[in-house]
């Protein structure tokens, strides 16, 4: 049947899921607000300076994302999946040129004109695409074989992994690996190789750790108590839960947070939970997450209803990376896991981020209208 078939049978999405994208994203927008309304106010004289930066160049290019991913079917996706891994790889290795833009002693960047692009975000898009392609054909052997299966994934992951890992953003590895894996176990591949290439990453990461000071200090930090050095390795986690402990039930109310310029870091990035915890309290918090799980449950409903292979492991990497990210933010934030410095999906201050997540979901609802 052609594609053009396929097409027509198509019936209405998930409204569901698409209610819960569009409260977490004008959510996010309300928060990003007041987060940084003072950040701007002392930097660019603008109270509203990131908000607009982020409508422009983030919710701008992420509803184009979201209506491609709406209206293009998505099996034309997996007929692009190649050309949209190599596209990204080359602008991974573009941050390493005179284009790339450093900041904060990392390499993530690459300017376009007035705005900056983060290549690692755009792979999140485009490996999963990639993956789901790849697994969703000949995957007999891929999932049985190790020389057509495993060594070949092996493989692309390596490339992708080294280069983001020369970045540095190490968690952006370990977020889409999992995710990846995830997919590959979906995908009917033998438990033993799936262990197997665990085991692989742990080493590998274990020797990174190890070889970069940096890295190996932040592990360190989370384990040692973090009353112990309040001025320096365990400030910011300090600040991020006596934001998110002074919020009580209800918060101490919207744009009233009294550490999110002065004591708590990037407010506007990873902490931006604390800043919700601090202003909105309990009650404000298990709402975002319930939205959410929301996202995750009626994810893993409609790559569980997908008629084929490539949507049913598209949706399941798209919602794993999401859920992943979102885990990983949470238990920073709340002391559960080592500060990393991941944004909290639709919600965190970054263009590139927002963009590819509406374009995930986008992408995802079209799947929904053929389950």
């Amino acid at each position: 049947m052609s594609i053009i078939q396929n097409y027509k049978k198509g019936h209405a999405p998930d409204y569901i899921f698409l209610s819960a994208i569009i409260i977490l994203t004008v959510f996010g927008l309300a928060m990003l607000s007041s987060a940084s309304s003072d950040l701007g106010k002392i930097k660019f004289n603008d109270t509203y300076f990131y908000l607009k930066h982020q409508i422009y160049y983030g919710l701008s290019l992420g509803i184009a994302g979201f209506l491609a991913g709406l209206f293009v079917y998505y099996k034309r996706w997996q007929n692009a999946a190649f050309l949209l891994l190599l596209a990204s790889i080359l602008m991974l290795i573009l941050v390493f040129t005179p284009l790339g833009m450093k900041a904060g002693g990392a390499a993530r960047w690459i300017n376009v004109g007035p705005m900056s692009i983060q290549p690692a975000e755009i792979l999140k898009l485009t490996f999963i695409i990639y993956l789901a392609a790849w697994l969703s054909r000949k995957k007999e052997r891929r999932r049985s074989s190790f020389i057509e299966g495993v060594l070949p994934f092996i493989t692309i992951s390596s490339i992708v992994v080294a280069l983001i890992i020369m970045q540095p953003a190490t968690t952006t590895v370990i977020i889409l690996m999992a995710a990846s894996l995830i997919m590959y176990f979906v995908s009917g591949a033998k438990l033993r190789y799936i262990l197997g290439i665990i085991l692989l990453g742990v080493i590998g990461l274990a020797i990174v750790v190890s070889a970069t000071p940096y890295r190996f200090n932040r592990v360190m930090n989370y384990f040692r108590n973090a009353n112990a050095d309040i001025q320096n390795s365990g400030y910011h986690r300090n600040q991020a839960l006596i934001a998110v402990g002074s919020g009580g039930l209800f918060g101490v109310g919207y744009g009233q947070s009294t550490l999110k310029y002065k004591f708590l870091p990037e407010p506007i990035g990873d902490s931006i939970f604390a800043v919700i915890a601090e202003e909105l309290g309990f009650v404000g918090s298990i709402s975002v997450i319930a939205a959410f799980v929301l996202v995750f449950i009626r994810g893993i409903s409609i790559a569980k209803n997908s008629r084929d292979d490539f949507g049913k492991l598209a949706v399941m990497g798209f919602i794993s990376i999401i859920a992943i990210q979102t885990f990983v933010n949470l238990g920073a934030i709340s002391g559960v896991l080592p500060l990393t410095g991941v944004p909290l999906p639709f919600i965190s201050y970054g263009g590139t981020a927002l963009a590819i997540f509406l374009t995930m979901s986008g992408i995802v609802v079209n799947i929904s209208k053929y389950t």
